[in-house]
């Protein structure tokens, strides 16, 4: 008899109980896209073992205009292509369908008689909106497995989180029982069954899909290989540099880890076990673990996530007193779309965000304090920032683009600093201090051509 294993369970928790029935069991794959260092995947799995079923992986592409701007729909479905050859040598059924899970998921799961769904964690609420509405349409049971995070969040905290002081604690005192190596995905015993597709239109594994989107070629070996690099050539740097734009020592990553290419567990890992800079070891851990799962309690327990009354009650008293203050200079939507401010930094961070599809960290939290500055009100800040962020950005609609934005803007897990015109006691940025950080005429040459 097969004995479950713990480190798999201990990351799930079921959202449907309802009564098994006779067919495959299924992922239903989102937020994480690889096959291995997936405990969604490994769950799924452990279930198909312990009752002698085949196993399917599922993934519902919807078409999104955000998605085709910034280039995620093609990293993605690179992606996804060569995670479905990687399932057929493991006996992993893999089917794409083109169209909305809570849609196409229950019609699917009753007409193949499933043995029960799983499904990858995210806070956001799309997914979980997807999530409540698959759960009343199916009797089968239905689990949720935080695969993105290293400690599964709703066992992190159960509350809102004020900053990371709050959190690391609790971090500290959990991680040494769930930073583990992942169990090998082994090649499944059961092959996979034939799907009824119940009239859903299947995505074809070939056609013309970029792989490379800006600097970034998707898939999970070179999301592997990236991480590599970094930790031999800029982890040892990280400490020093990680806020200077031009010197590249901060790990480049995050788009293979919004997309789940890339476990940040095996990058926890990775990262703990190489030699170098203790401090830079300490201060790329933080991140990575302390502030990304910070981001994701913060948008699972505060459902304005993306809202202006999501803010602190002290930033959003500050900023409301400072309503009305008069702005130096106004831009719409479009003028900061198209780069035309005054301030060439700023024009030449838009411009990188554009065609890179990625922003440096410091410099985005620059790029989103101009821009309440220079708009009418944080509720339009807020808004402009998360439109152009998820727009362009290979790793925004995420929960870290979010809580970024709402740290800029609103003072989410900071603190109140001194009061000036416009920010009140938000904390403040601009090119001055930038120049402090770093050689701003270096990053607009080599990003921007010069202006």
């Amino acid at each position: 008899m097969i004995q479950k294993d713990q480190h798999i369970v201990r990351r799930a928790r079921a959202l449907n109980r309802g009564t098994r029935g006779s067919g495959p069991v299924v992922y239903w794959m989102e937020r994480d896209q690889r096959l291995t260092d997936n405990w969604a995947l490994l769950f799924a799995r452990q279930e198909a073992l312990i009752r002698d079923k085949p196993l399917h992986v599922i993934y519902c592409h919807t078409d999104d205009e955000l998605d085709t701007t910034s280039g995620r729909k093609d990293f993605c479905l690179a992606g996804l292509s060569a995670l479905r050859r990687q399932a057929d040598s493991l006996r992993i059924g893999f089917e794409i369908f083109a169209g909305a899970a809570d849609a196409i998921l229950p019609p699917l799961l009753e007409v193949n008689d499933c043995h029960l769904l799983v499904t990858d964690y995210s806070p956001l609420r799309g997914k979980q909106q997807k999530c409540a509405n698959i759960g009343k349409a199916i009797s089968i049971p239905f689990f949720e497995v935080d695969a993105h995070n290293i400690i599964p969040c709703w066992t992190l905290s159960d509350k809102k989180e004020y900053a990371a002081y709050t959190l690391r604690p609790k971090v500290r005192r959990l991680l040494p029982e769930y930073l583990t190596d992942f169990p090998h995905l082994n090649s499944h015993p059961l092959a996979p069954a034939s799907l009824d597709g119940r009239g859903q239109t299947a995505l074809a594994s070939g056609g013309k899909i970029r792989a490379e989107t800006g600097c970034f070629i998707s898939g999970t070996a070179q999301a592997h290989a990236r991480m590599q690099t970094f930790i031999q050539e800029g982890l040892q740097r990280y400490q020093e540099e990680r806020n200077d734009p031009t010197s590249r020592a901060q790990s480049d990553l995050s788009p293979y880890l919004h997309s789940g290419q890339l476990s940040p567990q095996r990058l926890a890992l990775e990262t703990d076990g190489a030699y170098c800079d203790p401090e830079s070891k300490k201060a790329f851990l933080e991140e990575l673990i302390v502030r990304r799962e910070l981001a994701d309690n913060f948008c699972t327990y505060e459902p304005r996530y993306d809202d202006v009354r999501g803010f602190p009650a002290w930033a959003q008293k500050t900023l409301d007193e400072h309503r009305r203050d008069k702005r130096r200079h106004l831009y719409s939507l479009e003028e900061l779309e198209e780069a035309k401010t005054h301030e060439a930094l700023w024009n030449c961070c838009q411009r990188d965000l554009m065609a890179s599809h990625k922003l440096h960290g410091f410099l985005r939290m620059y790029w989103a304090k101009k821009i309440l500055e220079w708009t009418a009100s944080p509720e339009t800040a807020l808004h402009y920032a998360n439109f152009l962020n998820d727009k362009y950005s290979l790793d925004g609609c995420d929960p870290n683009g979010y809580t970024g934005t709402a740290w800029s803007i609103g003072g989410v897990h900071d603190r109140a600093w001194q009061e000036r015109e416009v920010f009140g006691k938000i904390r403040y940025m601009n090119e001055r201090g930038c120049r402090r950080k770093f050689k701003v005429d270096d990053y607009i040459a080599d990003r921007c051509g010069g202006e």
